[in-house]
């Protein structure tokens, strides 16, 4: 087996870990995008593509074809593309990758709901095989919204564009999968009416950032983690998703929606269960995704009795971020000024099994706060002599291991440290590793990787069936409560911590780590 040499000293282009997106090899295949001219696939998935060919980890044989309402020609299509490309890439396009991607394109316009738009979808896929020579994979990816997700996947079974012979057919669904539980079940059933599961891909687009998954490096993977992992050393977990922003021109979304679907039902609870897993036996996809239901299973459910003692929902009201006055969530265009959707959720849930059982899990995420930051704080329990408490010291506190997804992807562990001089004095230092600064390249973005997956066939980043549903059955008495509950809502100040009716979820004079 061959080799790769690493020179201790040497130049960064003599390390491996500076080289960014592995080849992995890739079927040639004919992506089809469902709402390609609307915002997700202009500024993240046509980008993400581009820096898959500028990689080099696009299939040797890759073809596009977008499909939306929007009346336009081919060339039209690759013009829209080749703008947003410009626009939201990551890097600065070469104009002789992009030549090559944007001369693969092609577009229907259409309703999704009209056969017709099938049938040219049915002509262009035949096309694209009989140049190649080969039949393609396919990869329809519904980046649409919520409604049409049934309506697509139905159509595509009743066109025969479910399956193909000779090559693989695979579905790409976004959030949100329904927006309660009954839903989420409908909807599972109606698309496994057309496709098998091992043909659909739920995005998380949370799941493909790197230090989402470098949770599971960092515990599985080191000594000095794994053995601490659990009830006997850990005394809390919090789980933070704060903006920065307000809701801006999404309030015809974000309204239906509000928090608690949006971050804690999806990305959130995913994030739990990379904490709370258990190791697989492998790293394949499901067994991965195993390990995590019996996690979101062991999960104490909330009641309508114990939702009020577990959860806080609250709304931004006016402040002041970055120096700019901003409106309260009621005064934003289009909100209603009854609206009871909450902009800021935290909830406290508990883990019922022998690993975890007695440690809290708080989770908060809200709009309108003092800055953007995704992250994981673990807390260890204080060691039990504290005797180094003198003037001037700040003393012995909890270990802390800070995981954050955004803004600055890395991991942090705060120590206690002497400070100089002849006292014992202690306070806590911090040791840090950043993306940016250990690998020497800019990490990909979580769409590239996930978008390669869907098209090798990998489902360890995308959300089963039964996942879905176990995420819904926490999330759902929630949702029930609260909507039969009325309003007002309590409020906070934009650009502050959050509400302060918060802390009242906190156990044994915890606080809130300072977002």
């Amino acid at each position: 087996m061959a080799t790769t040499d690493i020179k201790v000293g040497g130049d960064a282009q003599d390390n491996p870990l500076v080289e960014g997106l592995e080849r992995l090899p890739v079927h040639p295949t004919t992506l089809v995008i469902f709402g390609a001219t609307g915002d997700l696939a202009r500024r993240k998935l046509l980008p993400a593509i581009y820096n898959l060919a500028h990689e080099g980890a696009l299939p040797e044989r890759f073809n596009l074809i977008g499909s939306s309402r929007s009346e336009m020609s081919h060339e039209e299509f690759a013009q829209h593309a080749a703008e947003a490309i410009r626009q939201f890439s990551r890097r600065e396009p070469s104009e002789q990758v992009l030549d090559v991607l944007l001369s693969n394109m092609r577009y229907v316009s259409g309703s999704f709901d009209d056969d017709s738009v099938y049938t040219q979808l049915d002509g262009l896929l035949k096309e694209f095989d009989d140049a190649a020579g080969q039949p393609l994979n396919r990869v329809f990816y519904l980046s649409t919204a919520p409604e049409f997700f049934p309506v697509i996947i139905e159509e595509l079974g009743k066109s025969g564009l479910n399956s193909h012979e000779g090559s693989e057919v695979r579905a790409v669904i976004e959030k949100p999968f329904g927006t309660t539980l009954q839903e989420a079940k409908d909807l599972n059933k109606r698309v496994l009416s057309v496709f098998a599961e091992k043909q659909l891909f739920r995005i998380d687009h949370y799941l493909g950032k790197e230090t989402v998954q470098n949770v599971m490096a960092f515990r599985f993977a080191n000594g000095l983690f794994e053995p601490v992992w659990n009830r006997n050393y850990i005394d809390r977990v919090e789980i933070t998703a704060a903006e920065d922003l307000t809701i801006g021109t999404r309030a015809g979304y974000y309204d239906q929606a509000g928090a608690l679907r949006d971050l804690v039902q999806n990305h959130m609870l995913q994030l739990l269960c990379n904490v709370a897993m258990e190791p697989p036996v492998h790293f394949e996809a499901d067994e991965i995704r195993d390990e995590k239901v019996k996690v979101l299973r062991s999960v104490i459910k909330p009641t309508p009795e114990t939702v009020d003692d577990i959860a806080v929902r609250a709304q931004y009201g006016p402040g002041t971020i970055g120096g700019e006055t901003v409106r309260g969530y009621l005064q934003e265009d289009g909100v209603p000024a009854d609206s009871n959707t909450e902009t800021y959720a935290a909830i406290r849930l508990e883990i019922d099994n022998w690993r975890w059982a007695g440690v809290p899990f708080y989770l908060r995420t809200g709009k309108s706060l003092a800055r953007k930051v995704t992250e994981i704080a673990i807390t260890l329990k204080p060691v039990p002599h504290l005797a180094f408490q003198q003037e001037g010291s700040v003393g012995v506190r909890p270990n802390q291991l800070i995981l954050t997804m955004q803004p600055n992807e890395g991991v942090s562990l705060s120590l206690g440290a002497k400070i100089p001089g002849t006292r014992m004095r202690i306070r806590p230092v911090n040791m840090e590793f950043l993306y940016g600064t250990s690998f020497m390249s800019q990490s990909p973005e979580a769409y590239e990787r996930l978008i390669l997956d869907a098209m090798r066939g990998d489902a360890t980043l995308f959300t089963r069936n039964d996942e879905v549903e176990a995420q819904w059955e926490i999330c759902d008495p929630i949702v029930q409560k609260w909507e039969a509950t009325p309003g007002p809502l309590p409020q906070y100040e934009a650009g502050t911590q959050g509400p302060a009716e918060a802390d009242r979820l906190l156990e044994d004079g915890a606080r809130w780590r300072a977002i």
